[in-house]
């Protein structure tokens, strides 16, 4: 796999400084039930990395100690990790947010039996992998069957009262283009997403997030096989709208890999780049002393991503 990072270094961007500290998004391991073509952490079926119980413990205590209100879960599948379910119950005992960023076809998972139940019933928001509502572009993209699985799951969650209205349970859904392009406007895809689902399948959902493909890992190694990777920076570059910078991720979020190192988000965390510019690695430990805001953040030519068009973050475009 082709690394992309020496091509990004040499990319200036603007400098960026943190906020204060409010998303705490964990990455508890890369094994996952599918392989992606767009997939940043080149998750899969055969990776075994996997938070280990003493990190896995720090979390609620960095959590009350940062007084931090949000904690979003991804991998890999999350769901994967043996102590999921107990770390997503001790965070809602806190009375924090918990995010868990789902690919839906993990409900049909062995070992997952009431997996959807139990989301529910901790409140737990779900932000879903469904990177278009027709079966073809799905299963060219993240596998065969995929589509019909993540189908019956949204039916599944819905049926639970997720994205119904009044419920307070949230079901956001996230889409990726398919290539070496920036995703269509926001609100004008999720109008045909809700229309296309409602129509089709009965299912309805709160918010759709269209995130920008990043030229890191899978993705970025196949743009350099195809010889597409200097055109797609140059998309990303042309694409800057400066207003963006003062809402990316990053100013207000840090990322916690597997093994607990931070970065300052989950691109620069699978690019191996450690938190603030300093050169410094910081563990997850070290929240429980150290406050981040007022630091600088550590960029490189991969963050036009989140500032290219209508920007690009977690919770989706930054222009609405």
């Amino acid at each position: 796999m082709h690394d992309t990072l020496a091509l990004l270094k040499k990319i200036s961007f603007p400098e960026l400084h943190r906020m204060r500290l409010q998303t705490l998004q964990v990455n508890l391991g890369y094994k996952c039930n599918q392989s992606c073509l767009h997939c940043h952490v080149n998750a899969g079926p055969n990776r075994t990395e996997m938070m280990d119980e003493a990190t896995l413990a720090l979390i609620p205590q960095v959590l009350a100690a940062r007084d931090i209100a949000t904690l979003d879960l991804t991998g890999g599948a999350p769901e994967l990790h043996e102590g999921f379910r107990a770390l997503v119950r001790a965070a809602r005992a806190q009375g924090v947010r918990v995010i868990d960023r789902c690919n839906l076809t993990i409900l049909f998972e062995p070992g997952q039996d009431g997996l959807a139940q139990f989301l529910a019933a901790q409140q737990v928001d779900v932000v879903a992998s469904m990177p278009c509502y027709s079966a073809v572009n799905v299963d060219r993209q993240r596998g065969e069957g995929v589509f019909d699985k993540s189908i019956a799951a949204l039916q599944q969650l819905n049926a639970l009262g997720y994205g119904q209205a009044g419920s307070g349970l949230v079901l956001d859904l996230v889409y990726n283009p398919q290539g070496a392009s920036l995703p269509p406007n926001q609100q004008t895809l999720q109008a045909d997403y809700k229309r296309e689902l409602l129509a089709h399948f009965g299912i309805v959902f709160n918010e759709l997030f269209a995130l920008t493909n990043m030229p890191i890992q899978r993705f970025g190694s196949t743009l350099v096989s195809k010889g597409q990777f200097d055109d797609y920076m140059q998309l990303l570059q042309g694409s800057f709208h400066p207003n963006n910078l003062a809402g990316v991720m990053c100013r207000n979020m840090v990322s916690v890999d597997w093994q607990g190192w931070l970065s300052d988000c989950d691109f620069n965390q699978q690019l191996g780049l450690p938190l603030g510019r300093s050169g410094v690695r910081r563990h997850l430990r070290d929240l429980l002393k150290i406050d981040l805001e007022g630091q600088a953040i550590r960029v490189a030519g991969h963050c036009y991503g989140c500032t290219a068009g209508q920007g690009s973050s977690c919770g989706g475009a930054l222009e609405h």
